[in-house]
């Protein structure tokens, strides 16, 4: 079966940090200080941002480790500058906030993003995996989230107790990562609605391969119902920015699948066909052409004829089948390549200073 589109479903976090300093004269003054610390970390936020933007339209963080690394990379430098600050007038709590907002973003991208890039392929594998991949997705951004948010607190006592005004707004950065957190989450839920029906008619493939009545019939069940469930489940899901061109290629998926489960019932026919004519050809050939009767040979016939007739609906029930799973999944593809295309921001990287 084609492989089809995945994406790593990325909860940006919120950088840096909600309100820009007033521009001040010289690095003596705790205006500056705040800009410096500012723009390093709005510099970073932009070099990962281009990693998630890259993983986005690229559907796989394996493809992207390249970036990530630049990220770890990235962290590493600006920390090191924020390191190499000196207090402030003896003050050292915004300086080392900083330090330790970095160091949890090091964690992130070193450690977490890591072990889910190693999920990656095992998710494809089930339900399941896919839903623990995309859940380790969102608890990393979470974690950004939270230490983002911190940050900001900071950066707002610091400024007040050395009276620093603060212009109140965002960056074009977090504007942008906001967008693309938006952007993953409906993707993400839009995606596990369309996975479920989508490993389940692995299975049926899997169990008509290998003639499996019971297996085939569990199956069949499973897969409609998984179906109507996601349909239902769909009418509760709000496009993104009014847009459904992912939530309709869903649709027209759970309605592939309702389908194929409904007129894959007629396959059981065939199973159950060929298990009579393969018994009544081994006991046709068991006995010797004089011993058998004309009630022998009619039975053997008409076994040849029903399976003859019901391979042949197998056949062209299995083309079609195929013939529309693979239109389907081509929409479903083109359709979400679009959908990031269209909503998900591109960052460019940015060099270190």
């Amino acid at each position: 079966m084609k492989k089809i589109l995945t994406t790593i479903m990325f909860a940006a976090a919120l950088l840096l940090f909600g309100a820009k300093p007033v521009q001040a004269q010289a690095f003596e003054d705790a205006g500056q200080y705040i800009d410096y610390i500012t723009k390093a970390n709005e510099q970073l936020s932009a070099t990962y941002l281009s990693y998630m933007s890259a993983v986005a339209h690229n559907k796989s963080a394996r493809k992207q480790e390249k970036r990530r690394s630049d990220v770890v990379t990235a962290i590493f430098n600006t920390r090191t500058s924020i390191q190499g600050m000196p207090p402030w007038k003896g003050d050292r709590t915004y300086k080392d906030t900083t330090v330790a907002y970095l160091k949890i973003l090091n964690i992130v991208f070193n450690e977490d993003y890591a072990k889910i890039v190693n999920m990656e392929e095992i998710a494809e594998q089930s339900y399941d995996g896919m839903e623990a991949y995309l859940l380790a997705q969102e608890k990393a951004g979470d974690k950004l989230q939270e230490a983002a948010k911190k940050q900001h607190e900071i950066t707002r006592v610091f400024a007040k107790k050395y009276n620093v005004n603060l212009v109140e707004g965002e960056t074009e950065t977090s504007l942008k990562s906001k967008t693309a957190s938006a952007v993953n989450k409906h993707y993400h839920e839009v995606y596990l609605i369309f996975f479920k029906p989508y490993k389940q008619d692995a299975y049926l493939i899997d169990a008509l391969g290998k003639a499996n009545l019971v297996a085939i019939e569990q199956n069949i069940n499973s897969l409609e119902k998984m179906a109507r469930e996601g349909l239902e489940k769909l009418d509760n899901i709000k496009p993104y920015n009014n847009d459904p061109i992912v939530t309709d290629a869903c649709r027209k998926a759970l309605e592939f699948y309702k389908s194929e489960a409904l007129r894959s019932k007629g396959m059981s026919d065939f199973i159950l066909k060929k298990e009579k004519f393969e018994k009544t050809k081994k006991l046709f050939d068991s006995k010797r052409a004089n011993d058998r009767t004309q009630k022998d040979i009619d039975d053997y016939n008409n076994a040849v004829n029903d399976m003859n007739a019901s391979l042949k609906g197998f056949n062209d029930l299995n083309n079609q089948l195929n013939k529309e799973r693979t239109e389907m999944l081509n929409n479903w593809n083109k359709k979400v390549s679009r959908y990031y295309d269209d909503n998900m921001p591109v960052q460019k990287k940015q060099s270190q200073n």
